[in-house]
Formats: structure tokens, C-alpha cells, sequence
């Protein structure tokens, strides 16, 4: 197994369906998660440009082309988990595209096992290595 074979975030067939539909209205799209209340609590589909992220927010992976990004606070609650992007019935964010639609984005996880938290954590490491001139 290698890091490029762990994803911090994944979709299933039912997001996959949802973002095909919400780019053909909104062009290229982008998610947010904060952890905060209320909207903050689950995923929030923007379209890309509409939501501005930090320096310091982290970069989990792309759902079919849709990056997906995490609160840096939160990342650290959550860094031991696979995140799994899913789709219910019910009334989406405020801000997310998804309001509206009868359904919404909705977060679930499982833990990483050992193996695959000590290559995520290699890679990280790689990753903060300055590189060799």
C-alpha cells in the first residue's frame, strides 16, 4: 500500500451523482468544512472561487475533481479518519449549493488503521521537508 493509495476523503456513487449535477449549474465546484455550528458542521459545496480558503486550512484530497478542504483546527480532531462524503435526503447548508435540492451533504468516517496511519504520516513528513538543490 502506499500514501497515494490512503485518501483522506472519499465519495460514494450518490455524491459522485450530486456534484456531476451541481457543476453542470455552477461550473467547477469546491468543498469546505470547519466543524464550526450550524452550516459548519457539514460538508458545504461552493462553487470554486466562492469560498476564499486559508493559508492554514488543510487540503484532504478531490472528489472527482472537486477539492476538498478542512478547517486546520478541525483536521486535527479528525486527521485519524478517512472522511466518506455521502448524500441524504433533507435541507442542505445555507451557503451550500446543495440547499435546495431535497438533499445534502453529509460526512461520514472510519478510523485509519495503524498501516495506514503511519504512511499518511511518512507522507506528511515528506511533504514538510524542505527539498535538495
Amino acid at each position: 500500500m502506499t500514501a497515494v493509495s490512503v485518501p483522506r476523503v472519499i465519495a460514494t456513487p450518490a455524491t459522485l451523482e450530486m456534484l456531476t449535477n451541481l457543476r453542470q449549474q455552477y461550473g467547477s465546484l469546491m468543498f469546505f468544512q470547519s466543524g464550526g455550528c450550524c452550516d459548519g458542521s457539514s460538508p458545504l459545496c461552493y462553487a470554486q472561487g466562492d469560498f476564499q480558503v486559508s493559508a492554514e486550512d488543510v487540503y484532504m484530497g478531490d472528489l472527482d475533481g472537486t477539492p476538498f478542504y478542512m478547517g486546520h483546527d478541525q483536521f486535527e480532531y479528525w486527521k485519524h479518519t478517512q472522511l466518506i462524503i455521502d448524500v441524504v435526503n433533507g435541507m442542505g447548508g445555507m451557503f451550500s449549493l446543495d440547499n435546495g435540492t431535497g438533499k445534502r451533504f453529509l460526512t461520514r468516517s472510519r478510523l485509519f488503521t495503524d498501516e495506514e496511519n503511519s504512511l499518511l504520516e511518512e507522507a506528511d513528513l515528506q511533504r514538510s521537508r524542505p527539498m535538495a538543490r
